[in-house]
C-alpha cells in the first residue's frame, strides 16, 4: 500500500491523504472503487478519530481510501469547503490511472459537520458522488449555522439527481439532534432517492467506529451501532458491485428505488411510467389488462387506490403478482430494453 499526502490549498492547509493499493501487490485487480472521508469537528477542525480509523476498514474491503481535511475555522465560510470537496474529486479523477481508481464508483462518507459537507456533495456539487455514507449528519440550515453562519440547508438542495444515501445515527445523540436525520430522510422519500438508514437507540455523538480504537465508552452506546461499517459495505455492494472473477462486478440492485431512470425502458419501471409510453404499451397492453384485473378482483378496491398502486407498483412486482412465468419476464424486459428511455435526461 502507498500513502501520499497532496497539498490542496497551502494558504486553508487543506490536503487530501491517499491510501491505495498498487496493480504489483494484486495483479487481477486493476482498479478499485474510493471512498473519499470527510471527518467531523463542528468546522472548527478535522477529527482524527474520523478519519484513519475509518479508512482502515475501507481499504479492506478492497477500497482506494481518501481523507479530505477541508477549510475550518476561519477559512470554513461557505463555499470553501465545498470547492475542497471538488477539488479533492478532480485530483482524484486526475490521477485515477495512477492511483488504480474507478472513476464511476466514488462513495463520499462524512461525519457531524463533515457528514454536512457530505451531504453538500451529494445534493450540489460539481462532482457528485456514486454515493453517500452521512453518520450523525449536520443537515438543516438552523443546525449548519451554528458551526458555520455560512453553511447551505441541505434540506433544500435535496432533487430527483442527489445521489443514494446510507444514513446512520443514535436517538440519544444530544449533540446534534436526530430531527436532522429524519427530515433529510423525508427529503429523499419526497424525490425518489434510494437510501438506507439505522437510528440506533443509544449512543452518543461523534463514535466514528464505535470501538475502543477510538475511545468511546461502551456502556453509552447500544450494541449494534458498530454494525454500521459492515452494513454500509454490504449496502454498496448491493448497490455498486463487488470484486469476483479478477474484475469489479455489477451490483444486485439498481441504484435508485425503481428502473424509471434507466437509459432504456425496463420490467422495474413503475407500471404508471410504462402506461404513459406508447411503445411499451403495444408490448404490454393485453398483459397489464389482465394484471389490473386481477388486483381489482383481489382486493375489491375503488379506482383511486388502483391508480396510486400503478404509480408505485413495478411491472416486475405485478408479473410475479399474477404468476408469470420466468421465461416470458424475462422475453419482456429484453423486449422493453430495446425501447429507449425518452424521459430520462441526458448528460
Amino acid at each position: 500500500m502507498k500513502v501520499e499526502k497532496i497539498v490542496l490549498n497551502e494558504k486553508r492547509n487543506v490536503t487530501l491523504t491517499a491510501y491505495t493499493q498498487s496493480t504489483e501487490e494484486f495483479r487481477h485487480i486493476k482498479k478499485r472503487p474510493a471512498i473519499l472521508i470527510l471527518p467531523g469537528g463542528g468546522y472548527q477542525m478535522c477529527s482524527d478519530k474520523e478519519a484513519d480509523p475509518v479508512a482502515f476498514p475501507y481499504l479492506q474491503a478492497g477500497y482506494q481510501a481518501f481523507i479530505l481535511r477541508y477549510s475550518v475555522g476561519v477559512d470554513s465560510v461557505w463555499p470553501n469547503p465545498l470547492d475542497d470537496y471538488d477539488q479533492a474529486i478532480k485530483c482524484m479523477k486526475e490521477r485515477a490511472e495512477e492511483w488504480h481508481v474507478l472513476t464511476d464508483k466514488i462513495v463520499v462518507i462524512g461525519f457531524s459537520a463533515g457528514g454536512h459537507l457530505a451531504a453538500c456533495a451529494a445534493t450540489m456539487s460539481k462532482y457528485r458522488p456514486y454515493a453517500a455514507i452521512l453518520g450523525y449528519p449536520v443537515i438543516e440550515g438552523d443546525c449548519a449555522s451554528i458551526y458555520q453562519k455560512t453553511a447551505p440547508d441541505v434540506i433544500a438542495a435535496v432533487d430527483e439527481n442527489t445521489c443514494p444515501c446510507f444514513v446512520f445515527a443514535t436517538r440519544t445523540d444530544n449533540v446534534v439532534s436526530i430531527k436532522n436525520t429524519i427530515h433529510f430522510l423525508d427529503a429523499l422519500e419526497k424525490n425518489d432517492i434510494l437510501f438506507e438508514s439505522h437510528i440506533y437507540s443509544h449512543g452518543a455523538h461523534g463514535f466514528s467506529i464505535c470501538n475502543s480504537s477510538v475511545e468511546v465508552d461502551p456502556e453509552e452506546f447500544c450494541n449494534r451501532v458498530p454494525h454500521w461499517v459492515a452494513d454500509s459495505m454490504e449496502w454498496l455492494k448491493d448497490i455498486m458491485g463487488d470484486f469476483g472473477n479478477n474484475e469489479f462486478l455489477n451490483p444486485r440492485f439498481f441504484p435508485y428505488i425503481n428502473g424509471n431512470k434507466e437509459d432504456v425502458l425496463n420490467i422495474d419501471c413503475t407500471l404508471a411510467y410504462l402506461f404513459s409510453d406508447s411503445e411499451a404499451m403495444k408490448i404490454l397492453d393485453p398483459i397489464l389488462k389482465q394484471g389490473e384485473n386481477q388486483q381489482k378482483q383481489a382486493a375489491n378496491v375503488d379506482e383511486k387506490f388502483m391508480l396510486q398502486t400503478m404509480k408505485l407498483m413495478t411491472l416486475r412486482h405485478m408479473l410475479s403478482v399474477i404468476s408469470m412465468p420466468k421465461n416470458v419476464i424475462k422475453q419482456l424486459d429484453e423486449q422493453l430494453r430495446k425501447i429507449p428511455n425518452k424521459r430520462m435526461k441526458k448528460g
